[in-house]
């Protein structure tokens, strides 16, 4: 999935634990587990707002997208082509 989840770097910085973000949010761990490993489909505003609020950040600071190796072939890259 091209959007990458940085909790965990967040979870360091703040020097707290998934439990601890978990119960401040009100989310369980599990959930809380699913988003951090990137395996949630879909977050609500309503959760990222807690989750920034909490960490004292900006969503930006949790969610980053990268380009994977899907979007670069489908880019229309014609680098080494010749045209006649």
């Amino acid at each position: 999935m091209p959007i990458a989840v940085d909790i965990d770097v967040m979870l360091a910085k703040r020097k707290m634990s998934v439990g601890e973000l978990a119960e401040r949010v009100g989310i369980t761990p599990a959930n809380l587990a699913v988003l951090k490993n990137g395996r949630a489909k879909a977050v609500r505003f309503s959760t990222l707002a807690a989750l920034c609020e909490v960490l004292e950040c900006q969503p930006g600071d949790l969610l980053r997208w990268e380009e994977t190796e899907e979007a670069e072939g489908a880019s229309g890259s014609t680098a080494g082509s010749t045209m006649a």
